[in-house]
């Protein structure tokens, strides 16, 4: 009877050491899909930005999903309207908006991405 007793008091530490356990590699999982959804969110979006003579060169958010984004295509700069299943065109620029800001460094051009990345993230 009191090594029933002795099994039973014995178990308590062990279960605690287990759940600890488990919620810390259930933290782990949760932590390595967050980095992998991060990695390729950034993947995707920059497959996006360049592709085949089309440029994204900037945007700003009008409310919580519409936008206005300048695309470039060839020498060709289109002003474009972005909402939930709608895409128009606003304006064709005549001539081109010349870009006044000289290319930045590419650890702050990095940093700036990174930075902004990281404010989008809560918004979308």
């Amino acid at each position: 009877m009191n090594s029933g007793m002795a099994a039973a008091g014995h178990s308590g530490p062990d279960v605690s050491q287990q759940l600890i356990q488990v919620l810390g590699s259930l933290g782990v999982v949760l932590a390595l899909v967050l980095v992998l959804a991060w990695v390729a969110r950034r993947i995707s979006r920059s497959r996006v930005s360049q592709t085949g003579g089309l440029r994204l060169l900037g945007g700003i958010s009008l409310g919580s999903k519409e936008r206005i984004v300048l695309v470039q295509v060839g020498e060709q700069q289109l002003l474009v309207g972005v909402a939930p299943g709608s895409l128009r065109t606003l304006h064709v620029l005549d001539s081109p908006l010349q870009d006044d800001h000289p290319e930045p460094p590419v650890f702050a051009r990095r940093m700036s991405e990174a930075l902004s990345g990281s404010r989008q993230g809560g918004k979308d």
